[in-house]
């Protein structure tokens, strides 16, 4: 079965919330709409406390070529423009009063959208990866070099996530029209959709969809395997490309788009909808009720919870993301934005919250690294401020995907080494 060498088998738990069906959560009484959600630059405000907006309405312009812009996801008051905490930092962040009124401002629906019309619409609709990293989509498709492939990543490898498997299931025309509006684009006009193993009802329904529509797509089967879903190993898995260190998928003639990405071009297209609310998990043995919801984008964590059904009195560690790539979040007083896929509250029994130990050179780390990094020689560099050692071992390649920390028996926090590193790095200037 089609897949990439090295990875790690972790317990999916996918049971948490793979057999609930997409919820809508009303948006809150107030949400704080961050203008940095996208991998560049941050957007800029385009409104003031005390201006009236409606559901849709453009609240921050995209600062650049590699920006995107931000859209209101509820009508009624800006009270504040205002530095808020993200999980990395703080940005600024437009907050609204809900009027509960959902007056909603959206574009013209496009019938038979032109290549460049796709590509238009993406854009004005603020469309970014919503996978994770964020970067804007036109930039991705617009792109300038040949490419013959579009891959669509329904993997979804992280353990717990299942948003995109719900949408599949419940938006399959949907999710299939905006696949191929995303083909489009590329200039491809086709689409290859990859699914692991371990999703065979999607993969039967997109598969059968696409049989009676005659559709320019195909399905892809993939192992289940972590981490299935990462970039550079799909295009591996479904083609047999090695995209080099530092280059881009369409440095060997493939783009990677997401699920959601995919949703969220539909909508964009045929109904004019931006980008200002989207589906994630809400998952794990910290939370009373698991869900996959359709969340208003600005809503705090805090508001995602309490729809859930609060948090379990034993819950220690809350996980913006899966429990792989996902980030610690210091407080639920957060916000979901575009690239939320979900939001994790782990026990004591399922999360590990002692204290590291030393390397016992085992090297566990290096047989599970998808990318052939020695991990355990970066976290050893760093540590000892060889900015140079951590370049000779590869830390600018790595895709922080995790397997190193889950397999090291040390519990070393070696992704977050790694970061480190890339972050002296950067300082250096190498």
């Amino acid at each position: 079965m089609n897949t990439f060498r090295h990875g790690i088998h972790p317990k999916a738990q996918k049971f948490f919330a793979a057999d609930r069906s997409i919820r809508i959560m009303p948006p809150p009484a107030t949400v704080y709409i961050p203008v940095a959600q996208h991998l560049g630059k941050p957007a800029v405000p385009l409104v003031n406390p005390g201006d009236c907006v409606r559901r849709g309405q453009k609240i921050a312009a995209a600062a650049g070529a590699v920006s995107a812009d931000i859209f209101a996801s509820v009508s009624g008051c800006v009270k504040a423009v205002e530095d808020r905490a993200t999980l990395t930092g703080k940005c600024r962040h437009i907050v609204i009063e809900n009027d509960y009124k959902y007056d909603t401002v959206s574009f013209a629906a496009l019938d038979n959208p032109s290549r460049q019309d796709i590509l238009s619409r993406v854009a004005d609709c603020g469309i970014v990866g919503m996978g994770g990293a964020g970067f804007p989509t036109v930039v991705k498709l617009d792109h300038k070099t040949s490419v013959d492939t579009f891959i669509i990543n329904g993997a979804e490898c992280e353990p717990y996530l299942t948003c995109d498997y719900r949408v599949m299931l419940e938006k399959a025309d949907e999710f299939l029209d905006g696949a191929l509006l995303l083909a489009e684009a590329t200039g491809v006009r086709h689409a290859t959709i990859a699914l692991e193993a371990n999703k065979k009802d999607a993969a039967d329904l997109i598969s059968a969809k696409i049989a009676s529509g005659k559709l320019n797509a195909e399905v892809v089967v993939v192992k289940t395997k972590y981490p299935q879903g990462a970039e550079k190993q799909l295009i591996y898995a479904v083609s047999g490309r090695k995209v080099p260190p530092g280059k881009l998928p369409a440095s060997v003639g493939c783009i990677v788009s997401n699920v959601q990405t995919a949703y969220a071009a539909h909508l964009a297209v045929r109904k004019g909808q931006p980008l200002y609310e989207r589906c994630m998990t809400v998952s794990g043995d910290g939370i009373a009720e698991p869900a996959n919801l359709n969340v208003a984008v600005g809503t705090l964590y805090s508001d995602v919870i309490e729809f859930c059904g609060g948090a379990k009195d034993d819950t220690v560690k809350l996980i913006s993301g899966g429990p792989m790539m996902g980030i610690t979040a210091a407080s639920a007083d957060i916000s979901v934005t575009k690239t939320t896929s979900g939001l994790l509250l782990m026990t004591a029994e399922s999360a590990f919250v002692g204290a590291p130990g030393p390397c016992i050179n085992c090297a566990k780390c290096a047989k599970a690294c998808p990318m052939r990094l020695m991990p355990m020689y970066i976290d050893g560099c760093i540590l000892h401020g060889d900015v140079q050692g951590a370049i000779k071992y590869g830390a600018k390649n790595c895709i922080e995907c995790g397997c190193c920390a889950y397999v090291c028996p040390a519990k070393r926090p070696l992704v977050q080494s790694i970061r480190l590193a890339k972050k002296k790095i950067k300082e250096a200037g190498k």
